[in-house]
């Protein structure tokens, strides 16, 4: 440990960088960096943080410092900085279901945006529980995080949103839903969505049609009261059985199937609140022995990756992830940047976009009677 000191220090006269020794053991701090380039500490903290300052520092001494930082392998302390009052870098991400394919996508685009903003992301997974979504949020907020995502719809769960309400970091939620809140929501016309896909069915001669989601959650409700809506501005009654509750899986759309074909009279056409679902049905039809579309036509909203490879290709309604994801992380920063005009009014609505794909065709001629 002597040697690894004496080294450390510079010789009389001696212009070359300083190695630390605690840069040998691995664990470079912001002392090292000031050690190696010989300014002071709070100059290096100042240059790192691109903190403004009161005396201009030299083009010269930040290069130096830089340069410093990058050899030594130097990485700032999110915690430390959050404790000084920087900012972290860290953006928070709370996920309603991990296990829903639909995510993956989304999480990419958010660590992919959030990395074009210099940010780092970390996830927590709220499994669908208020509790856990609370829990998670404790522990983003603990860790300095400057700003939190809500990913998907936690609207039935109050208590979260109560709590955040009150938190200091900006919170913004996507795919929120409709429903009032004073939390920033980035949305998709939902609502849009499945009136484009009964306008497409209905098109196509379908009037026996069916809605598979479940119930509980809140924009698959709207889903579904979007799709009573229209049978009602068609004159059409809106049949229960048509509505089986099913579980955001691919058994829930597998059951559901299976349900809907033992019906005296079975639909034609069945629109399924996700992809998750409506690859479901796909299988349990072909299981039966039925021929999609030609037996029943069959339709999903998301467009996850793998709907366009099933057989047959998923007829489904696109979501703009990436430009809500923008949309959501520029709230975010717009509101740390006390930009007030940019999160006055932070609701924005985008629209979806059919994707007419094989899943989907005319009914036969001997079910086209309602």
């Amino acid at each position: 440990m002597a040697r690894a000191d004496r080294r450390a220090q510079p010789s009389p006269g001696d212009s070359s960088p300083v190695v630390p020794a605690s840069v040998a053991a691995g664990v470079p701090t912001m002392r090292d960096v000031a050690k190696a380039t010989r300014v002071s500490q709070s100059t290096v903290s100042r240059i790192l943080s691109d903190a403004p300052t009161a005396i201009p520092i030299a083009a010269a001494t930040r290069a130096r410092v830089l340069e410093a930082a990058k050899r030594l392998g130097y990485r700032p302390n999110p915690l430390a900085r959050g404790l000084m009052g920087a900012r972290t870098m860290l953006l928070g991400a709370i996920i309603r279901d991990i296990t829903d394919p639909s995510f993956p996508a989304i999480i990419e685009a958010v660590t992919t945006e959030a990395r074009r903003h210099g940010y780092n992301v970390v996830l927590g997974h709220a499994q669908g529980s208020a509790g856990e979504a609370v829990e998670l949020w404790a522990v983003l907020e603990s860790r300095h995080c400057d700003a939190i995502l809500l990913l998907g719809d936690l609207s039935n769960q109050p208590a979260l949103i109560e709590d955040l309400q009150g938190t200091r970091e900006p919170v913004v939620a996507l795919w929120h839903g409709s429903r009032s809140t004073v939390i920033p929501t980035v949305n998709v016309n939902t609502r849009g969505a499945i009136t484009t896909v009964m306008e497409h069915l209905a098109s196509l001669g379908h009037e026996r049609i069916a809605f598979v989601g479940r119930k509980q959650l809140g924009d698959i409700v709207e889903r579904a009261e979007a799709y009573e809506a229209f049978l009602v501005g068609q004159g059409r009654n809106v049949r229960p059985e048509y509505m089986p509750d099913a579980p955001n899986e691919y058994e829930g759309g597998i059951d559901a199937l299976h349900e809907l074909m033992e019906l005296d009279e079975p639909p034609t056409a069945i629109v399924c609140a996700t992809d998750v679902l409506a690859i479901g049905v796909v299988h349990a039809a072909l299981q039966r022995g039925l021929r999609v579309p030609e037996d029943v036509s069959v339709t999903g909203v998301d467009d996850i990756p793998g709907a366009h490879v099933i057989m047959p290709p998923l007829t489904t309604m696109r979501m703009p992830v990436r430009t809500m994801v923008k949309a959501a992380i520029d709230i975010a920063i717009a509101s740390l940047d006390r930009d007030a005009d940019a999160v006055a009014d932070a609701h924005p609505v985008f629209e979806a976009e059919l994707v007419i794909r094989g899943s989907t065709g005319p009914p036969r001629p001997a079910d086209t009677a309602a």
